[in-house]
């Protein structure tokens, strides 16, 4: 069996981020970088599947600038056999199907079983790459996967699906398939000393894509932080009842919802 992860780098969720001066994105001179959550939980999902399987290949994919090589290199530490790097200085000023198309090219010949990507980005989260890939390889897809059947691996694979209002669902796919993973599934590993000096010896193999001016092709305006427009009233001047009065006549003369 073999599994395709994508892998995405992301600002890391503590730093403090600053609006760049072109007002295009943040500014990422200082801001440290990690691995995308949801991607994290798609790798573990895939080593554990390969695990099951006692055999297989899980090859990590990752489109980026040449920073992306940190992310790239932990998922090889965790137990990864080998890496594709879609390099792409301005990654940003993709579109989701420009990506789908960059990862779909770099890809396709590998003709994996499986393609796991998380359910979104933390930074654009646009959740969008992983279902276009699925259309442009030509295979199914199956979107907020919170659980995979692993017992049973011959062809298929049977995974539990999240809806709305607790509600979930589970499917049945003929392989090969994509799945977009959602974070918690599992309890993600650490990368051990073992894993890290055997990561040096991993392929990682650099792809330079044609990116085309295609129709999906989009544009950032501006990037700014949202304004804060909270402004708070005292009413009743401490009485509680003409408070409550004051309130309702507001609700019905200004917000208009009783």
């Amino acid at each position: 069996m073999k599994i395709i992860v994508l892998m995405k780098q992301v600002a890391n969720k503590d730093a403090v981020l600053r609006i760049s001066p072109d007002e295009k994105w943040i500014n990422e001179a200082d801001v440290a970088q990690q691995t995308n959550e949801s991607d994290g939980y798609a790798l573990e999902e895939a080593l554990r599947m390969k695990e099951a399987k006692g055999e297989g290949e899980v090859i990590v994919c990752s489109l980026g600038p040449q920073s992306a090589k940190t992310v790239i290199k932990d998922a090889l530490a965790r137990g990864a056999d080998r890496a594709i790097h879609v390099v792409v200085d301005d990654a940003k000023s993709l579109s989701p199907y420009q990506i789908a198309s960059a990862i779909g090219d770099a890809i396709r010949e590998e003709n994996a079983d499986l393609v796991f990507t998380g359910l979104q980005s933390d930074d654009s989260s646009f959740g969008q790459t992983g279902v276009i890939l699925a259309e442009l390889l030509g295979i199914p897809h199956a979107t907020i996967v919170i659980e995979v059947d692993r017992s049973k691996l011959d062809g298929t694979v049977r995974l539990k699906r999240e809806l709305e209002s607790g509600w979930y669902q589970w499917f049945t796919y003929q392989t090969p398939a994509l799945l977009t993973i959602q974070s918690g599934i599992s309890q993600i590993r650490y990368a051990s000393l073992k894993g890290i000096m055997a990561a040096k010896k991993k392929e990682i193999r650099d792809v330079a894509p044609a990116i085309a001016d295609l129709a999906g092709k989009q544009t950032i305006q501006k990037v700014y932080l949202p304004l804060k427009t909270k402004q708070t009233q005292l009413l009743g001047n401490g009485d509680a009842k003409a408070g409550a009065v004051e309130l309702v006549e507001k609700l019905k003369a200004e917000v208009r919802v009783i």
